[in-house]
């Protein structure tokens, strides 16, 4: 298969899904909305000390992207599974891993760009600075994409099954952890003064690692979902 040819698959499919999100507005706005209300809750919760909001900043945010990601899993496979669209692209002559990929990077475009964006707007409710922000967007833009990656895996494995949506929760949340760390720690060690070159290091290792594996992984268990 061409170079082109590949492209053209895997914009394709990020083409129809973004339309497609676009007529279902409400459903993507759902996991934004979701996310600026869990952020805002905390410092109205734990009250107006800069210190202490500066501190738990990191994994609030952090948190709350994580859970966006985990919110909007069931939007990835489930509508097109429903339409038989799922079974049509196990049959075309491209890849189904680079089917997967196009699909995984459409829903990092819906849900996970959207926290990237509102990420520097939401760390000013904790006092973050300058520095720290920008910590704070380049390790989100490293590590939303992972979890997109790793989500999908566990949302084809989960695929048709009743009660999805926590069993999927189960599943990835393990999975999570590290980025979750690294992320974190990344905007926690900038803020210390120390540098987050390490953990954001760590992001991009395992940004490049799911872009090998997980659309593999994914294919796989689409195909078993399938049968």
């Amino acid at each position: 298969m061409s170079h082109s040819s590949t492209w053209d698959s895997i914009s394709g499919i990020i083409q129809r899904d973004l339309l497609l999100a676009m007529r279902r507005w409400s459903d993507a706005a759902m996991s934004v909305f979701f996310l600026v209300i869990v952020v805002s809750l905390f410092p109205l919760g734990v009250g107006p000390e800069p210190a202490v909001l500066r501190t738990i900043a990191p994994g609030v945010l952090w948190v709350a992207a994580l859970l966006t990601c985990l919110l909007s899993l069931s939007r990835v496979f489930t509508p097109d599974y429903l339409d038989g669209v799922l079974e049509q692209m196990v049959l075309v002559p491209q890849p189904l891993s680079l089917l997967v990929l196009g699909k995984v990077l459409a829903h990092w475009v819906i849900s996970g760009l959207p926290v990237v964006l509102l990420s520097p707007l939401l760390g000013l409710q904790f006092g973050l600075d300058g520095e720290a922000l920008g910590v704070l967007v380049l390790s989100l833009l490293l590590g939303t994409p992972t979890l997109s990656m790793i989500g999908a895996i566990g949302a084809a494995l989960v695929l048709g099954v009743r009660g999805s949506g926590l069993l999927v929760a189960l599943l990835v949340l393990p999975l999570y952890v590290p980025v979750l760390i690294f992320g974190a720690g990344a905007v926690t060690s900038s803020m210390a003064g120390i540098g987050g070159e390490a953990n954001l290091s760590l992001l991009g290792a395992c940004l490049v690692l799911s872009l090998f594996l997980a659309p593999w992984a994914t294919a796989a268990a689409l195909r078993i979902a399938l049968e």
